[in-house]
């Protein structure tokens, strides 16, 4: 099962995120808002990340036999910490970013512009470098002689490493992003309450708040249960929790949460950009702008196929 799993949402999420890439990415300069490039990097990270999740497929339907290479065991197993780690961070940094706009919008304008978030993208993509190196150093191919096969796997030189590292992804790729998720969401919709009668409807004040309730909850609910497994895993390495249940647990759901934490890479586009009017908008005039692109050949044919080829252009524009 998990790894029809994995395939699955390798599929739906490449394909989602390579739609949201093309259209973020063939915006107009006037376009290229603070937003948007948080957008783009964050699914040109899920992206790279959903293109290596086959290969873990592969890996589970082998029964943990790794017979792709060292290099790429190493490789995929840096991306996929690396994508933890900066998904969580371009989605807190967008979560920043719609509170400074939002509560702050007179105040940030100024701090609010395409060099700084550049800067800021840059900086996301350096510590995502920085907190997956270990993993990259860390991982490796291992004969484990019970399974009869050679697995990709962590090896850790001692227990202060373990220790180190899973308290490292617990606070860093968890708890931190979700109080300030929670905390600028909650911010903003206080504000959204607060000026309601004033700027939005109560429709549109409906829809913009359970998008922010949605945004938040995916984000819990997809890594939420991966945490909890892993922080199982801590207090049973510490001696504090040694049972056939918890070893169960810890065993059979730790592929089923990691399934859950990998949804989330298809999920981000579909939050933050397919649910918003203006992408679904340039979506759909580059589909019709080439579509419009396949018919233009057909223009000498005959003028009945050559003017809906000129209107479909004039409408895509």
């Amino acid at each position: 099962a998990i790894p029809a799993i994995f395939s699955v949402i390798s599929a739906l999420g490449a394909v989602a995120n390579a739609l949201a890439v093309c259209v973020l990415g063939h915006a107009s300069a006037s376009r290229t808002t603070v937003a948007n490039m948080f957008m783009l990097n964050l699914c040109v990270s899920d992206l790279l990340f959903l293109l290596s999740l086959p290969l873990w497929a592969v890996y589970y339907s082998l029964g943990y036999s790794w017979t792709f290479g060292r290099l790429t065991c190493k490789l995929c197993g840096a991306l996929l910490n690396f994508n933890l780690y900066a998904s969580i961070f371009f989605i807190t940094s967008m979560s920043v970013d719609r509170y400074l706009a939002i509560v702050h919008p007179l105040r940030s304008q100024n701090s609010r512009n395409p060099r700084r978030a550049r800067f800021v993208c840059l900086l996301v993509w350096v510590l995502a470098c920085a907190c997956s190196s270990p993993s990259l150093y860390l991982r490796d191919t291992y004969y484990i002689e019970e399974l009869a096969v050679e697995a990709c796997a962590i090896i850790y030189p001692n227990h202060t490493w373990y220790l180190t590292l899973v308290l490292m992804k617990i606070i860093l790729a968890f708890l931190l992003p979700l109080i300030i998720i929670s905390c600028c969401y909650c911010a903003i919709g206080r504000h959204l309450i607060a000026g309601s009668s004033k700027s939005l409807e109560g429709r549109r004040l409906e829809k913009v708040l359970w998008t922010v309730a949605a945004v938040v909850m995916a984000f819990f609910l997809c890594w939420f249960p991966f945490h909890c497994v892993t922080f199982l895993d801590l207090l049973r390495s510490e001696g504090w929790l040694d049972s056939c249940w918890v070893n169960w647990t810890i065993r059979n759901l730790t592929p089923l949460t990691l399934s859950l934490g990998f949804s989330n890479s298809a999920i981000n586009p579909v939050l933050y950009c397919f649910v918003g009017n203006h992408f679904r908008g340039r979506l759909g005039g580059l589909c019709k702008s080439f579509c419009a692109c396949l018919k233009a050949p057909g223009e000498d044919h005959g003028p009945k196929r050559g003017s809906f080829s000129t209107r479909l252009s004039s409408f895509s524009q």
